[in-house]
């Protein structure tokens, strides 16, 4: 077996008990924070997600990525150097989260003293990511399968303590809900980072060609700029979404309650249960990147068709299945959080978002490791211009309302994974599904 497909099942089978213990961590959310506390917690998931996204500055990817590509010997000081700047990052976004947190307003809508929560998370973040983006690029994914087993097993062992031997009010459960969060967050940290200093004493007993700090920034934000950036776009949408979605709803007749409930039933019932096999095709995110990226710098173009082709066919086959599954067995799947048929039916509409999902984020791997992650991020700017747009047209609509919102994030996530797949082929040199192109002569 190749290190692909080893990487990728390792991956796989790790993430599947993740997503197993998330399926719980989420079931006990929507427990015991009710429908509008579960709205609530995913109405703020969304900034603190954006804050870990800041403060890690996608070196996950970009130092995955040159580690892949560059020789042994390059790999301390490209290191050093990106924990400099992970260390810049975490300053300057402590100091600008400081002065929001200073402004009465800024995190009105938050449980109180979330600031010094988020304190915590940005160090984690920025030291974890460059720990993460080694072992990614030297291809250790069992270290990695292991600390995303250990993140989602950490935060349902803090819920369980927390709501288990204590009754808190909905704003103080909300509080401890994004504390356990972060808690997994730290416990990962530990783990990653200190297998990582051992592996960086290793790399001090080899030959070690010294990088300028100018180049080395270079190498790693001609890669995590774009990336941030897509990812950014990511979190904005998605903590712009709760407000225009249930804004929508209002204008189509729903009272205010109403649309956070249905909403907290869209985004914490039927996107848990719709997301839960993504598992698989963030396993082959992490897999396809360094193999694309050693891939194309070698130019290698049959390694390069044969992890396209192979990608895509697992996505299609694991997709179909998920997606029957979902349609077909909503109303069960939804009862094990809500006794709803809203939830089951949103459910059932959104699959064509979820199997289009599943094929945008091996693609968009794809598209970072041939070096075209600006085109990564203008689909995402096209997409999801296009799906804001068609949510509230059709999600005002009295007639419509949630369908018309679900109408567009399915319009959205279409229209991004043709643009991905086109581009992808585009570059590698096949034509509609994997078919080399012709050499005119």
């Amino acid at each position: 077996m190749n290190s692909f497909l080893r990487g990728t099942v390792i991956l796989i089978c790790a993430a599947f008990l993740s997503e197993c213990v998330e399926f719980f961590v989420n079931m006990q959310l929507a427990r015991e924070l009710k429908e509008q506390g579960m709205g609530l917690y995913m109405s703020i998931m969304p900034v603190v997600f954006l804050i870990f996204i800041l403060a890690s500055l996608e070196l996950p990817i970009s130092v995955s990525k040159y580690i892949a590509e560059n020789k042994r010997d390059t790999h301390l000081s490209l290191l050093r150097h990106a924990l400099k700047l992970g260390f810049i990052s975490m300053i300057v976004l402590i100091i600008l989260t400081a002065i929001a947190a200073s402004i009465p307003s800024a995190f009105s809508k938050f449980p109180d003293h979330i600031q010094w929560l988020l304190y915590v998370l940005i160090p984690t973040a920025a030291f974890s990511s460059i720990a993460r983006g080694y072992f990614m690029g030297i291809q250790q994914m069992s270290k990695i399968a292991v600390a995303n087993f250990l993140r989602k097993a950490a935060q349902f062992l803090l819920l369980f303590l927390i709501f288990q031997f204590f009754d808190y009010n909905q704003e103080t459960s909300l509080l401890m809900a994004i504390g356990a969060l972060i808690g997994s967050e730290f416990i990962v940290l530990l783990y990653l980072f200190s297998l990582f200093l051992i592996h960086l004493q290793g790399l001090k007993t080899s030959s070690i060609v010294i990088i300028p700090a100018k180049q080395a920034r270079q190498n790693l934000l001609s890669v995590s700029l774009p990336t941030v950036g897509m990812r950014f776009l990511h979190a904005i949408v998605n903590a712009v979404q709760p407000f225009l979605i249930q804004a929508a709803l209002v204008k189509s007749g729903f009272t205010t309650v109403t649309a956070t409930e249905h909403f907290g039933m869209l985004m914490g019932v039927a996107m848990t249960i719709g997301f839960f096999p993504a598992f698989i095709a963030h396993s082959l995110m992490v897999t396809l990147i360094p193999n694309v990226s050693d891939a194309y710098s070698r130019l290698e173009d049959t390694k390069l068709h044969n992890l396209l082709n192979q990608s895509m066919w697992l996505t299609l086959l694991y997709g179909s299945v998920a997606v029957f599954v979902m349609y077909h067995f909503a109303q069960n799947l939804t009862s094990l959080f809500f006794s709803s048929t809203a939830a089951a039916f949103y459910l059932q509409m959104l699959w064509p978002y979820f199997l289009f999902t599943f094929f945008i984020i091996p693609l968009q791997a794809y598209l970072i490791g041939v070096g075209l992650v600006k085109d990564a991020f203008l689909h995402s700017i096209w997409a999801q211009a296009l799906a804001f747009t068609f949510i509230y047209l059709l999600g005002s609509m009295p007639v419509l309302n949630m369908t018309g919102v679900i109408l567009g994030m399915n319009l959205g996530a279409v229209l991004q994974a043709l643009l991905h797949y086109f581009t992808v082929c585009k570059r590698i040199g096949v034509k509609l599904w994997l078919i080399p192109r012709r050499i005119e002569l």
